[in-house]
């Protein structure tokens, strides 16, 4: 929306988003963990702080992309609502690429998640999750190794899966890549 209309709030979250992304993203989870505490809500927040500026730019690069097409001149010419165009012209050309970046980003998380929980900073012990596994499993790794194994395999194989289904998404959304 701030792509779409500019002026003072697009720069103003452009400002904001581009200083939650000069931080390094594992580092600045940590932090927020580490502030926050160990619970769902609280992990869910500070993986999510992580990714907003991604989805921002994105999204803000698209819109100002399609909003100088013909067909959205076009649409403005012959006196359509700003909502109008957001619905039928702006929002159905940003989907894709939001559909790709979020299978990614998917995969990214669950080892963010994963990570802050092997360090103690993620979800409460109490609650069942790989990087508590890990964590637990690293104690007995010469005598009991897969107690390592099946988590790790776990996150290696659900991480694979998030990242191949964006690049198949990125073959089917690309028309470039589809010709091939």
């Amino acid at each position: 929306l701030a792509g779409f209309i500019g002026g003072a709030l697009d720069r103003l979250l452009s400002l904001v988003m581009d200083s939650l992304y000069a931080f390094p993203g594992l580092i600045l989870a940590i932090a927020i963990a580490a502030v926050l505490g160990p619970s769902i809500l609280n992990i869910i927040i500070a993986i999510s702080v992580l990714y907003i500026p991604t989805y921002y730019r994105i999204v803000r690069g698209q819109t100002l992309t399609v909003k100088e097409e013909v067909y959205v001149e076009a649409a403005r010419s012959i006196g359509a609502r700003r909502s109008e165009i957001l619905g039928r012209y702006i929002f159905p050309n940003v989907i894709p690429s939001v559909a790709i970046i979020f299978s990614v980003n998917v995969a990214d998380a669950i080892l963010t998640g994963a990570g802050l929980s092997f360090l103690g900073l993620g979800l409460p012990p109490t609650i069942a999750d790989w990087g508590i596994d890990l964590a637990r499993g690293q104690r007995f790794i010469q005598t009991a190794p897969w107690m390592i194994t099946f988590p790790g395999l776990a996150i290696l194989l659900v991480v694979l899966a998030f990242t191949l289904m964006g690049e198949g998404l990125t073959e089917i959304f690309n028309p470039k890549l589809r010709d091939r």
